[in-house]
């Protein structure tokens, strides 16, 4: 369900994107759009979902072993 979600919200974007114009001259103009939106939602999300960075954990996992080897 969760992937479902996710195309459901892409197409939802791409449809709100292509209800503005209305009107395309051609298809090459139709594909450059949605083109482009899907390239700035790939790179927003690539860049702002990074929930979980393994360097600080295994930072902090290293530290409290150490204080629980030095108790």
């Amino acid at each position: 369900l969760r992937s479902t979600n996710l195309l459901e919200r892409e197409n939802q974007e791409l449809r709100r994107r292509e209800r503005v114009i209305r009107i395309f001259p051609n298809a090459d103009s139709v594909i450059r759009l949605l083109g482009a939106v899907l390239l700035d939602r790939h790179e927003g999300w690539s860049v702002r979902q990074r929930v979980f960075n393994m360097t600080e954990y295994l930072a902090s996992r290293t530290e409290i072993q150490n204080k629980w080897r030095a108790a």
